[in-house]
């Protein structure tokens, strides 16, 4: 699992920086999203621009320091720290999961993207909100499954942006819009199978060496 969290770190700093680089530093109206958008005729007013910033700065915050919030070596060092990063994570996803609803309406792709996208800004909210619960209700180990869910869906932002690619090579930009509905499932439906996959079968080691 280390090893896995170092790729999966590496990847969200990755992404997290080109999305500040290109949506902050660089004119956002010059990003490759927004062209697509624009490609295909979709009406941007300024609210839109606005909850995309929102959308985007919550989301780089939530993907950077997720890791840490999930990092048992970490927590154990500093509780009170992680209970900071835990706090600005929560925050950051109750702004970027808020906005990422508002984008899910006009996403490219018609209805089965906007549903897709919509049900896993839905999703990021009621998973964070449970982890909250759970460690108001001073249950650590139900709060970190379901932070462990909650950053699965997080990742959406990196599996997001390698299917894009790999979609838009194999199946041509022609059949783009397509693609992204396809992709709008892909990017966090996968993630969530594979963290529950990995959330029970934790459980099950740990449940074998009780027993022996």
């Amino acid at each position: 699992m280390k090893k896995n969290m170092w790729m999966i770190s590496i990847l969200a700093f990755f992404i997290a920086g080109y999305s500040i680089i290109q949506y902050f530093l660089f004119d956002a109206q010059q990003a490759g999203f927004v062209q697509l958008k624009r490609m295909f005729n979709a009406t941007l007013n300024s609210m839109w621009y606005i909850m995309l910033y929102i959308h985007i700065l919550f989301s780089v915050f939530a993907l950077v320091i997720g890791p840490f919030t999930l990092s048992s070596k970490i927590r154990e060092k500093n509780v009170q720290r992680h209970r900071r990063w835990g706090t600005i994570y929560i925050v950051s996803i109750l702004f970027g999961g808020v906005a990422g609803l508002y984008l899910a309406y006009y996403a490219i792709g018609g209805w089965l993207a906007q549903l897709g996208f919509a049900i896993l800004s839905i999703s990021w909210l009621i998973t964070v909100c449970l982890a909250l619960t759970k460690i108001k209700q001073r249950n650590i180990q139900e709060h970190q499954k379901w932070m462990l869910r909650n950053y699965a869906l997080t990742f959406a932002a990196v599996t997001l942006r390698i299917w894009l690619p790999l979609f838009t090579v194999v199946f041509g930009f022609d059949h783009f819009e397509t693609s992204y509905a396809i992709i709008a499932w892909l990017c966090w439906v996968p993630n969530l199978v594979v963290m529950e996959w990995f959330i029970q079968r934790n459980r099950r080691c740990k449940a074998l060496h009780n027993v022996y």
